[in-house]
């Protein structure tokens, strides 16, 4: 038997939030409560003080980058930095080398997978090559497992593709995840449109570029009656409009992650390319913004978009390094902090 004594227990099914101590035999709690004995010579025991105890967190948005940028993150590193934040459950994207277009990519993915210690799921992009021209084989990847379709990391300008593939989702009955920022407003990703981009010597990213796309996305969803999801909202006005848009709808979901939830535009002075992604970190009240949405259910979902990048890219000019922060093993710890 496993007991673990004096962590902090945080189950929100039970609305439990106190020091207990958890008494495990194989794999089922047999116990919880206070000064648990530990007497028994066959009890292994656990000090947590000053840990939080919770069930294995979810994520649904996570970057492993395998197969083809492996130099980054792969599997079973993404695997490990999960289960260090306390994820058991990963969803990842499908903007890998090949992209995860087709059976084979995916079939080595889930099977790679299996040597992981936590639970990964992935999702299958919606068109081939996320080329944003020609829609995948849904039917076939959801056969061959596949949960959801996304081409996170590029928005899908092509209205008439998007409203096909919302249509072919609901007949699937599978979620679609959008990445929503069109990149005709924008002139530099990774950077808020105002006047820290200008000392950066850059236009940036302006929040209107993702509410017009993100507007659009919603329309289409009501018409199709298509299951979908928003991925890491950034705007205050992106969460006003999704608040609109549930009123009407309700297979409508929405992510914030913990870095838009926590930092602002002006982090980028003090962190520089550590603190570029897409969409970009934003202002103060659009950080409240988000945080008032989280609370009334508005942003149903905390996302980490977990983006690891090697080094040597980062350490490049602002303007030439990619976009993307690491987030598994940080996540709870920001949320304990910003949100609590």
């Amino acid at each position: 038997m496993l007991l673990i004594k004096n962590g902090r227990v945080i189950d929100p099914s039970s609305k439990t939030d106190e020091i207990l101590d958890i008494l495990i035999d194989g794999e089922k709690i047999i116990k919880m409560g206070k000064n648990i004995d530990a007497s028994k010579s066959d009890i292994k025991i656990i000090d947590a003080a000053d840990l939080v105890v919770t069930p294995g967190l979810i994520d649904v948005h996570s970057h492993f980058r395998d197969p083809g940028f492996t130099y980054k993150e792969d599997i079973l590193s993404g695997a490990r930095a999960a289960a260090r934040g306390g994820y058991t459950t990963v969803v990842c994207m499908a903007n890998t080398n090949p992209v995860v277009d087709n059976e084979e990519t995916l079939n080595y993915i889930l099977n790679k997978a299996k040597d992981s210690k936590i639970e990964i799921f992935q999702v299958a992009s919606v068109t081939k090559g996320l080329n944003g021209t020609e829609l995948v084989n849904m039917e076939k990847l959801k056969e061959a497992g596949a949960v959801g379709f996304s081409d996170d990391g590029k928005p899908i300008m092509n209205s008439k593709l998007v409203f096909e593939a919302m249509k072919r989702a609901k007949e699937l009955n599978v979620p679609l995840s959008f990445h929503e920022e069109d990149p005709l407003l924008i002139k530099e990703n990774g950077i808020n449109a105002g006047e820290i981009a200008k000392k950066f010597g850059l236009h940036g990213s302006p929040s209107e570029a993702e509410e017009a796309i993100l507007a659009r996305d919603l329309c289409l969803a009501y018409r199709t009656k298509a299951k979908i999801n928003i991925q890491h909202v950034s705007s205050g006005v992106s969460v006003k409009i999704i608040e609109f848009a549930k009123k009407y709808m309700d297979d409508v979901y929405a992510e914030v992650t913990p870095h838009h939830f926590s930092l602002t535009e002006k982090d980028v002075l003090r962190y520089g390319t550590n603190a570029k992604m897409n969409p970009p970190l934003r202002t103060e009240k659009d950080r409240i913004s988000l945080i008032e949405g989280l609370k009334d259910g508005t942003l149903n979902i905390i996302a980490t978009d977990h983006a690891p990048h090697a080094i040597y890219e980062k350490e490049q000019a602002f303007k030439d390094a990619p976009s993307g922060i690491i987030g598994l093993e940080t996540a709870l710890s920001l949320g304990i902090t910003n949100l609590v």
